[in-house]
């Protein structure tokens, strides 16, 4: 009987000094209390993590925003567009023509929707003709169909497009590009092209899948060829196709426009150019990803020596708590979660100040804001595990204080 007493007197003194169990609340509040006696130290070591994160977000939105700005050019211009000029001839110094009909030979292709085209003028275009001829700031003069700008999807900034009436007279549109060289502000002003002044009916808007129009003066068709001797050989054919016929265009273009010789016909895809460069616009971000790593890393250590340091500050604490009955694991778990929340704080500001960066960019830019969510968690996360790495040596070691060694030192 005595014996059982005993037994159960002993069992009722080791639940007695069973340690309590800490709530996720009390695990919270422990945690805290370090950051919330020194925020002026919390701030510094959570600035080194806000930079590192800020830099990855910042460097991965922006050039989200910069593709989504490209797709959103490529769904707006189309990639169903194809351009046929005169390739290299196999004979050496042979100046290759394309056929007179060529145009109209393309427009019965199955599946062209429309078509137009440009030829190159031997003619110069300068603001006034007593400018030397051999200036002539990289324009090109060029003879249009009627047709080009609607191929283009083009849009007139300023005046008014070619018709079949001006397009006979001595009247020019010009490229964005070509009307700030020549200092052509508004329509109804003069250029002198050839042995005459031109009169100005309009100015185009940039055209991204046409840059060599951007630099061009722009004539009448018909009027190239009564006031500059134009002969009717087109330079660069543009057609636009269904999306689904765009392949089977491409094979048989060469051989429509030039029967006879179609190895001298180059046929190109403009679009190609904007696709590569929208798949391939995080290709410079690494460099930038790979700094924010950077910063990422020693914000970290900074983290952990701060860690350190409040753990030879606070071994009086932790002596005290010890001898209260706190278990290491529960030691362990309190800077643990200084660390973990210390880096997090560091996280959501750099999250913050990423993602503004981005915008303030997008913003000046007239680009759309984007910030992938993958970024955001990752970096996010990213700062978690810095901090637990970071946290785990400090508590480590604060759980290997021994209490009464604790006490006596302070």
């Amino acid at each position: 009987m005595s014996t059982n007493r005993t037994t159960g007197r002993r069992g009722t003194a080791r639940s007695r000094l069973r340690a309590a169990r800490l709530s996720p609340r009390d695990v919270l509040h422990v945690g805290s209390s370090g950051l919330r006696s020194r925020p002026l130290r919390v701030v510094l070591s959570a600035l080194g993590i806000a930079i590192g994160i800020a830099t990855m977000i910042a460097v991965v939105g922006i050039s989200a925003s910069s593709q989504a700005q490209l797709l959103r050019e490529l769904d707006k211009l189309g990639t169903n567009l194809l351009v046929a000029s005169p390739g290299d001839s196999m004979f050496a110094g042979e100046e290759v023509h394309l056929p007179e009909g060529s145009v109209g030979m393309v427009g019965r292709i199955r599946g062209v929707q429309e078509v137009g085209a440009t030829a190159d003028l031997d003619a110069t275009v300068r603001r006034t003709e007593k400018i030397d001829e051999d200036d002539t700031g990289g324009i090109g003069v060029k003879a249009t169909t009627a047709d080009l700008l609607r191929v283009l999807r083009g849009e007139v900034a300023q005046g008014r497009w070619l018709n079949a009436a001006t397009g006979r007279y001595p009247s020019v549109v010009l490229g964005h590009v070509s009307a700030e060289r020549l200092g052509i502000t508004k329509p109804g002003q003069q250029v002198w092209i050839g042995d005459r002044y031109f009169t100005v009916t309009g100015i185009l808007a940039p055209l991204p899948l046409a840059p060599e129009i951007e630099r061009s003066a722009l004539i009448g068709w018909e009027g190239a060829k009564r006031l500059l001797g134009f002969e009717g050989h087109p330079t660069s054919i543009y057609e636009r196709s269904d999306d689904a016929a765009v392949q089977d265009v491409r094979k048989v273009m060469a051989a429509t426009v030039d029967p006879q010789n179609p190895q001298n016909v180059k046929v190109t895809d403009p679009s190609s150019a904007l696709r590569a460069k929208a798949a391939t616009e995080g290709a410079f971000s690494s460099l930038l990803l790979g700094l924010g790593g950077i910063a990422l890393l020693v914000g970290g250590v900074g983290v952990a020596n701060t860690m350190i340091i409040s753990v030879l500050e606070r071994r009086y604490e932790i002596g005290l708590r010890r001898s209260l009955g706190a278990t290491r694991g529960q030691i362990r778990i309190q800077f643990v979660t200084e660390s973990l929340m210390l880096s997090g704080l560091g996280g959501l500001a750099g999250v913050a100040l990423g993602a503004a960066a981005t915008g303030v960019y997008a913003h000046s830019g007239g680009l759309p804001w984007v910030v992938p969510l993958w970024a955001v968690a990752g970096g996010f996360g990213a700062t978690l595990v810095i901090g637990t790495v970071a946290g785990l040596y400090p508590a480590v070691r604060a759980s290997r204080l021994s209490p009464t060694l604790a006490l006596h030192a302070a």
